[in-house]
């Protein structure tokens, strides 16, 4: 099998590059490891920044979204029961995110894949990619019972976090940047409408919580928990009571209950791979970084990466110049780094450290004082949330 882009993974990294480069007119080939209904209903991200939502409108995969998803334009933060809203058009020149599940992303990319777009091959497992510094690199995979190999010009590794993409870049030419967290995030579905309109982020002397949605009928909440703590362990009753007391204000305001569907624990860490190329191997989302999912930018960050990467490979089949593929790495770890040095504050701000001592318990709360008094503070944490630029 041959064709130009040889793309490993079907998530929204790589089902967005095989749109972007459709509608470039340059070939790709996606192999995904996983089935259709996997890859359609796995929990993930849900907000999707400015950026992000443009994107997706420019490449023709926007118009569910825009039926379907939920505009936010702002957030807010909770602490000592205050309340504070952060409004993101005012102090971002009218930018916004809206809230529209990675599943749904994935959904839309692959009914246009499928459609309009070349091969996408599910339960297709990517074994090792071979001459990736040479001019014909290859892909070996497993599909339908037999190993074969995708020749190609350039290999996307979108394949995360645990695919074999990174293992294809030398050790002696890796770094690996990275820091784990002494917790994580309970997070439950709900069938009940959400509480809020907006994203409630509520720092609490026991721990972090966050209120977000899937819908207008299905809530999505998040309890700080301590690291390795197992789903099952958690009743109903006591998760739900657990969220009532971190989010209460002074204002009386409720939490909504409803039946939970779902739960399940996200670790956190924050992870970075440099560099994010190897000759003709480039590496997209969670293969070269993982961020926190406090700063909500996960989802965002792989399509960063992969508008990049079109534009690179595009600008070299129409002018011949290799210039924006040999500064892919540099231009994506610009992004990435910012995200880091975001999700990284946002999650010291708002998460309780087990060990924290009451002088760092008043450096957060005077952080959080700075952030809602200050504009300038405010404006800084609205930018980022609505996302960084695409260049």
């Amino acid at each position: 099998m041959r064709t130009t882009v040889g793309i490993i993974g079907a998530g929204p990294a790589g089902l967005l590059l095989a749109r972007l480069l459709h509608n470039a007119g340059i070939d790709s080939v996606v192999l995904e490891s996983r089935d259709r209904a996997y890859v359609e209903r796995r929990q993930r991200a849900g907000i999707l920044e400015q950026g992000t939502v443009d994107v997706l409108r420019a490449a023709g995969a926007g118009a569910r979204m825009d039926r379907e998803g939920l505009p936010h334009e702002g957030i807010e933060l909770r602490f000592d029961r205050r309340r504070h809203r952060v409004d993101f058009p005012a102090l971002t020149a009218g930018r916004s995110v809206m809230v529209y599940a990675q599943t749904e992303v994935c959904k839309d990319l692959i009914a246009l894949q499928t459609e309009q777009g070349g091969p996408l091959l599910f339960e297709a497992e990517a074994l090792a990619v071979e001459d990736a510094d040479g001019d014909r690199p290859r892909v070996r995979f497993r599909h339908e019972g037999r190993e074969d190999v995708l020749e190609c010009d350039y290999v996307a590794g979108c394949d995360g976090f645990w695919g074999v993409s990174r293992s294809a870049v030398p050790v002696d030419r890796s770094q690996i940047f990275e820091r784990t967290y002494p917790f994580g995030w309970l997070g439950v579905l709900a069938d009940v409408p959400p509480s809020h309109d907006e994203l409630v982020y509520a720092r609490h002397e026991r721990g972090f919580a966050l209120l977000s949605m899937r819908s207008t009928s299905v809530s999505r909440l998040y309890l700080q928990v301590p690291d390795g703590t197992d789903a099952g362990d958690w009743r109903d009753e006591e998760i739900w009571a657990e969220l009532e007391r971190r989010f209460e204000t002074a204002d009386g305001w409720r939490l909504e209950r409803g039946p939970i569907t779902q739960k399940s624990v996200t670790p956190m860490r924050s992870f970075v791979h440099e560099p994010m190329r190897h000759g003709r191997l480039f590496l997209a989302g969670d293969a070269a970084h993982i961020v926190p999912p406090t700063g909500a930018k996960g989802l965002n960050l792989a399509v960063g990466d992969v508008v990049t990467l079109a534009r690179a490979l595009a600008h070299e089949r129409r002018t011949g110049s290799a210039d924006l593929l040999d500064a892919y790495s540099e231009t994506c770890l610009r992004r990435v780094w910012q995200a880091e040095r975001f999700s990284y504050d946002m999650t010291t701000l708002l998460h309780r450290h087990p060990d924290a001592t009451p002088f760092e318990d008043r450096l957060q709360l005077a952080r959080l004082a700075r952030i809602t008094t200050s504009r300038a503070a405010e404006t800084d944490l609205a930018e980022a949330y609505t996302g960084f630029r695409l260049d």
